[in-house]
């Protein structure tokens, strides 16, 4: 057997000669520790070879590990009650007290977590993941049919403008299937007028639910507690916006809030907000009359324009339709004085 000092203890190295203690050593490592020697201050050859104090290693476990976990068994008990349980068995067992205590506070915390709600904290990939597996198995492998007619093409009879508001899916809200309905959603459902260069994204929308895919309504709904709207109704829109985006967008249903203020201006301002939703989808079908395609399509007979309004709150639905009483011969002038506007 040999020593070697190492920072003021002696690590004592056994033989194999040795069985009784060798037994007793961890199996990591053929070392154990020792208690300082009382004569550290002489030479190592007059040292005796320190003897432990028990007899067995001083490192004879690791030290233990303790993984918090949630169960449902523990439901039903208070944070409290489960904090208190594990500082029983701290006292219990001293030599799990310093491992643990620098858990309590987390799961102190997870314990909270689990009292409030039993459901797991969200996972956004894991919610994608199986609301596809849902949408497969209930909807897409049980209607073959409509899913391979789907895959040669789109024939909707609707063209939509909705609300990009998470609360009035129009799928959801009018039960439309796949293929039923070519959907823009925006901000407050707005339809801007005719503009190849600001609106353009809108443009390419309309013209080609129109002329390719040969839309026969376009729908524009509008929705309680809108957002965009109260926007609208809010900011002064006097050339020094606040936002980089929303006011410059907003403003493409001004005449509605002009409108509004002209009329009930002197009522609450949740009423007028709620005035303006109605009177914003009407201004958008104003201004889907500037777009040429649309307007022939009118003429023609192929297509026809709606407004709606959907109340979440009540849980009410509205529907209408504007007759403009257009000829071949109407131009955008003749559209706004029709509608009464200012060009």
């Amino acid at each position: 057997m040999s020593t070697a000092p190492l920072s003021g203890f002696f690590l004592t190295s056994l033989s194999p000669s040795q069985s009784s203690l060798q037994k007793l050593s961890l199996r990591s490592s053929p070392t154990v520790a020792c208690l300082p020697s009382s004569s550290s201050s002489s030479s190592s050859s007059s040292r005796s070879v320190p003897t432990l104090i028990r007899n067995e290693p001083v490192l004879a476990a690791p030290a233990p590990i303790i993984n918090p976990y949630w169960s449902e068994e523990m439901g039903s008990e208070s944070y409290q009650e489960a904090i208190e349980a594990l500082k029983k068995l701290l006292v219990e067992k001293e030599e799990l007290k310093t491992v643990a205590a620098a858990k309590v506070e987390q799961i102190t915390a997870e314990l909270k977590t689990g009292a409030s709600s039993d459901k797991k904290a969200f996972d956004p990939v894991e919610h994608i993941k199986q609301g596809f597996i849902t949408f497969k198995k209930e909807k897409y492998e049980t209607n073959p049919a409509l899913y391979g007619e789907l895959a040669k093409g789109q024939s909707p009879k609707y063209m939509v403008f909705a609300c990009s508001d998470s609360r009035v899916c129009p799928s959801h809200v009018l039960d439309f299937q796949p293929g039923d309905a070519f959907v823009v959603r925006n901000i407050a459902n707005m339809v801007p007028p005719f503009d190849k260069v600001r609106y353009g994204g809108v443009g390419a929308a309309i013209e080609y639910a129109v002329l390719h895919l040969k839309v026969e309504n376009i729908v524009v709904i509008g929705h309680s507690a809108c957002g965009g709207i109260k926007g609208l109704m809010s900011f002064p829109l006097d050339g020094n916006n606040s936002t980089d985006f929303i006011e410059d967008w907003v403003k493409i249903c001004l005449p509605a809030k002009s409108k509004v203020k002209s009329e009930v201006g002197d009522s609450a301002f949740e009423d007028q907000c709620s005035r303006c939703e109605r009177e914003a989808v009407n201004v958008s079908l104003a201004n889907l009359l500037t777009y040429p395609f649309v307007r022939e399509g009118l003429v023609k007979g192929t297509l026809a324009l709606k407004g709606g309004y959907y109340d979440f709150i009540k849980g009410a639905f509205e529907l209408w339709g504007l007759e403009f009483g257009l000829s071949e011969t109407s131009s955008v002038k003749d559209v706004a004085t029709i509608l009464h506007w200012k060009l």
